[in-house]
């Protein structure tokens, strides 16, 4: 969760950010974040990935990412990307049925590749502003619009989830979803520990993973490293 900012970090600023008006109350949650990590999650995803033979905590990810298929569909078609919803309604049939219930991802294999979308993008597509960077507690960087997005995702979206009737299985499927993820940003946390600054790294390494998702992958070139006079070379 704190460290999935690191799957897309571009070019790493070094002075103030404009996008980030409140870096001294942020970066007083990071270190509360990244010390309950350090002493819980981490060692937890840890013994998590010593216990679980490899196939089986692959098995586990693809349940969890086919499960996430439900709000990609649902997002596709709030931001009017009928074809999109289509291409990952079929990635959710195609790896429910002969993929055993998501345990198994042949639809990549069949070259229909996952479109990941939040309501957070959504709000971005239907005009709403990011608002400042924020370091939430437990829930690492954030910002108001992405903030509302992710209750709205977990909380307000359909999901599978809704249908058990077991309270406690179902925190206990989503305590799960939370350590697996965990398990694999292990392999990044050398590259953050090596890092000059942490909480500047994630900071912006964030920003930019989230602006390349909006934008699908084509981020205006303007905007590409938006505080240049700050960037150093890609």
């Amino acid at each position: 969760m704190i460290l999935s900012v690191l799957l897309l970090a571009g070019c790493t600023t070094t002075g103030e950010n404009p996008k980030d008006p409140y870096e001294e109350q942020n970066r007083a949650v990071w270190e509360f974040n990244r010390s309950l990590d350090k002493a819980v999650l981490k060692p937890v995803a840890q013994g998590y990935q010593y216990v679980t033979p490899d196939p089986v905590e692959k098995g586990v990810s693809n349940f969890f990412d086919n499960l996430g298929e439900i709000s990609n569909i649902v997002n596709s078609l709030f931001q009017g990307k009928v074809g999109q919803a289509g291409k990952s309604t079929g990635r959710f049939l195609i790896n429910s049925t002969i993929g055993l219930a998501g345990l198994l991802d042949p639809a990549t294999e069949m070259g229909i590749d996952e479109e990941e979308e939040d309501f957070g993008q959504t709000l971005a597509v239907w005009g709403f502003d990011s608002g400042p960077f924020l370091m939430l507690p437990f829930l690492g960087p954030s910002n108001p619009r992405d903030g509302v997005g992710f209750a709205v995702d977990a909380f307000g979206i359909y999901s599978p989830y809704d249908e058990l009737n077991d309270e406690q299985t179902e925190w206990a499927l989503r305590s799960l979803w939370l350590v697996d993820m965990r398990a694999e940003l292990l392999p990044l946390e050398d590259q953050l520990e090596e890092a000059l600054d942490e909480y500047l790294m994630v900071r912006d390494a964030y920003l930019q993973r989230r602006e390349f998702l909006i934008y699908d992958g084509r981020p205006p070139i303007e905007d590409e490293c938006e505080f240049e006079e700050d960037c150093e070379e890609w």
